[in-house]
């Protein structure tokens, strides 16, 4: 379903990735519209897909996930079956936070968040006793600069 976004909407999308929390008086409060036509907008959004789900952003080092790790894979393989089992395998795991599948020099970048090394280590030996893999290096993060789900909407 194609859909036609314009600055109001994209204002009510900024509004939502800041704080999917509000209600809907204080989002049309802050896009300047009346409750009626930003819900109707909202709805219109959802059914076209444009807005997904709505989750809660946890703080990972509060709840003991203090280890963020980006593992680079190279594979050999590259056969149907194996990305099967591969993707199945990270889908499997809920460390795996992302998981790309990349152009050039490596096959896949992941990024793992576990409370400390010997967690990613029992992470790294179950994916390896799994799925065959060529190359595995990870790379622990000392500090996250940014992250963030908001797409620049606004210009």
């Amino acid at each position: 379903m194609s859909v036609r976004i314009d600055a109001t909407d994209r204002k009510i999308l900024a509004e939502l990735q800041r704080d999917a929390s509000q209600s809907l008086d204080e989002i049309a409060k802050n896009v300047g519209s009346s409750k009626t036509p930003v819900w109707n907008r909202i709805r219109k959004l959802r059914e076209a897909g444009v807005i997904g789900r709505q989750t809660v952003v946890l703080d990972a080092e509060a709840l003991g996930f203090e280890a963020c790790f980006f593992v680079l894979i190279r594979t050999s393989e590259h056969e149907a079956d194996w990305q099967a089992k591969f993707l199945q395998a990270l889908r499997d795991r809920p460390e795996v936070q992302e998981a790309h599948r990349l152009a050039g020099d490596i096959d896949y970048i992941l990024k793992v968040r576990v409370q400390n090394a010997r967690a990613y280590d029992t992470f790294y030996q179950a994916l390896i006793s799994e799925v065959r893999v060529h190359n595995v290096t990870a790379l622990l993060s000392m500090e996250e600069i940014k992250s963030t789900t908001m797409l620049p909407l606004e210009s």
